[in-house]
């Protein structure tokens, strides 16, 4: 039976309707608008290196790597065979859970071009097979003081001078690892190495172009031909295995589960010079799983790290004052959202938006609720010591964004693109001004380190017709840094 006429008409009516754009509720946003904000960001804030930048940054690590080696050599008190963890992204940018507000403030674009983190132990802990017990007595979840009786007298006695004492009723004296003056010692000789260093300047070193002690990390800016790199060097304690503390936790379901093997995840942790709101400070360190970190971040899909991204260039600008978020806080929100959601919704390739607004709704919820905990350590809220008025403030600010996510994405674009116009034109300048560096020896001053380009000229003479790279892994120091087609050495 044939349907009426009127019905014919309304059914092709309805079909010749276009599809309507789909919306974010909240601000009326087009979802489509946003992706495309999102992968603009993207573009602009993770910029392609070329051969010579690779080169700039290789020599630069080079540099950091050996002025460590004569640190050690100094007084032997960092161990010899070290292991560093190199992190891509500066400590302001929340690579590692330490407090913001004794950092000065560093703009990329004006102060540096490239920034890193790099974990320096300077005890370690490596023979330990069982769950790591700390001293948790005298300090709030997450955190821990160290005391030197679990080293041996020849440690003891190196590292006296920067601890503090505390003389027992039975007469045992007790030294404990002091953070500050760990890091009151590791910026004295740094600055000495430094010194030296530049008394017998060398073809092709970099210039330190500033070297500050922000609270207890080490900042250092060096210049590499047209580029400018800068180095957070945290002293922190290393440990083989899993603190005790956080042993509930690997009970638990994770995104992860399958992807990467449990021993990867947990390999190791720090304890970094770091302690809570009423803490301590002489004493207390707070514990750092940013080895698990970097083994979880190969789980994540690149749509939600290009929302977090995004999420964290805005959060940056808008909660700066007064101090109560850092960018590490989103990570951890980031972390329990992929515990939460299917894995299969997480990894769409075109919901970059949904996850930026999802984020936002997040940091948003933390903050209504002055609660936010620690991934590793869940128990411990990383939110409990703020005022409400602190928290209320930055929640009427997350909702403005939340409000009107498409202008704030695009400040955020003008912002990152105005940086790499800054970058532009310095490596303009020192492309047209052929200055010789203070530290150099009088050559030029772009000119990459000779052993480096010894090196690439040989790969290059033997292995004809092979796409040859510097490979840089910030997050892997341990893998070589040469790569020809798709093999390492």
């Amino acid at each position: 039976m044939a349907a009426p006429l009127a019905s014919k008409a309304a059914a092709a009516g309805t079909a010749s309707k276009p599809p309507c754009p789909e919306l974010d509720f909240r601000s009326g946003a087009r979802v489509e608008e946003l992706n495309k904000l999102i992968q603009e960001f993207t573009k602009h804030d993770q910029r392609e290196y070329d051969d010579q930048r690779a080169l700039e940054i290789h020599t630069a690590k080079d540099f950091i790597f050996s002025m460590l080696g004569m640190v050690q050599k100094l007084d032997q008190k960092l161990p010899v065979a070290n292991e560093y963890l190199l992190l891509s992204g500066g400590v302001r940018e929340g690579v590692v859970d330490i407090d913001l507000d004794e950092l000065n403030v560093y703009a990329r674009g004006t102060d540096y071009d490239m920034d890193f983190t790099l974990l320096v132990p300077a005890l370690k802990l490596h023979d330990r097979n069982q769950p790591v017990t700390l001293d948790m007595r005298h300090s709030a979840l997450c955190h821990s003081w160290l005391s030197l009786r679990l080293f041996d007298e020849g440690t003891i006695s190196k590292w006296k001078d920067c601890c503090t004492i505390v003389d027992h009723i039975n007469g045992a004296t007790n030294y404990f690892f002091s953070p500050t003056k760990v890091a009151d010692w590791f910026y004295d000789s740094i600055s000495i190495v430094l010194s030296e260093i530049q008394k017998k300047p060398q073809r092709g070193m970099p210039k330190v172009e500033k070297v500050e002690k922000n609270g207890t990390i080490i900042s250092i800016i060096l210049g590499v031909g047209s580029s400018r790199m800068l180095y957070d060097i945290v002293p922190v304690v290393s440990f083989k295995g899993w603190p005790a503390v956080a042993q509930s936790w690997l009970m638990e379901n994770h995104f992860w589960d399958g992807k990467i093997t449990e021993e990867e995840v947990i390999s190791g942790f720090y304890l970094v010079p770091a302690c809570s709101y009423k803490g301590k400070k002489d004493n207390e360190w707070r514990l750092s799983f940013a080895r698990s970190e970097v083994q979880l971040k190969k789980c994540i899909s690149s749509s939600l790290m290009q929302a977090y991204q995004a999420c964290k260039a805005i959060i940056i600008k808008l909660l700066s004052r007064p101090k109560a978020i850092s960018p590490y806080h989103l990570r951890s929100m980031m972390l329990w959202a992929c515990d939460r959601l299917p894995a299969n919704y997480l990894a769409q390739e075109d919901y970059a938006a949904h996850f930026l607004l999802g984020l936002i709704d997040d940091l948003q919820h933390c903050l209504v609720n002055k609660m936010c905990p620690n991934y590793f350590i869940p128990q411990c809220n990383m939110l409990e010591h703020l005022s409400e008025e602190t928290v209320m403030l930055h929640a009427r600010k997350l909702s403005s964004v939340r409000s009107d996510p498409a202008e704030h994405l695009r400040t955020a674009i003008e912002h990152v693109k105005a940086a790499n116009r800054l970058t532009l034109e310095l490596q303009r300048r020192g492309s047209t001004t052929s200055i010789p560096s203070p530290q150099s020896d009088g050559g030029d001053a772009n000119q990459p380190d000779d052993r480096l380009a010894k090196k690439l000229q040989q790969l290059v003479t033997e292995n004809p017709g092979k796409s040859i790279s510097v490979f840089i892994n910030p997050d892997d120091v341990t893998r070589p840094h040469f790569r020809i087609d798709d093999k390492f050495f």
